[in-house]
């Protein structure tokens, strides 16, 4: 069985006051330029579905629950 790619670029449309997201998510890799550009939704890892809005910068806070089952996933998937 292969596993889905995951982009290690987490996505979310969690905001805060400010309109930046308040922690970003996990999800599959194939689906990211189809939910910023169709406006369809992703699922994250954790479970929360949303559109791709945003995307994060080094040091953004990841949701925990997204990091805890991605660092549980097997490697690889990238070729």
């Amino acid at each position: 069985m292969t596993l889905p790619e995951v982009d290690t670029r987490p996505e979310s449309t969690d905001t805060t006051d400010d309109d930046s997201p308040k922690m970003f998510h996990y999800v599959r890799k194939d689906k990211i330029a189809e939910s910023a550009v169709m406006g369809t939704h992703v699922v994250a890892l954790c479970g929360e579905v949303f559109p791709v809005t945003k995307s994060p910068k080094p040091g953004s806070p990841v949701c925990p629950e997204c990091k805890r089952i991605f660092e549980s996933l097997p490697p690889g998937g990238e070729d």
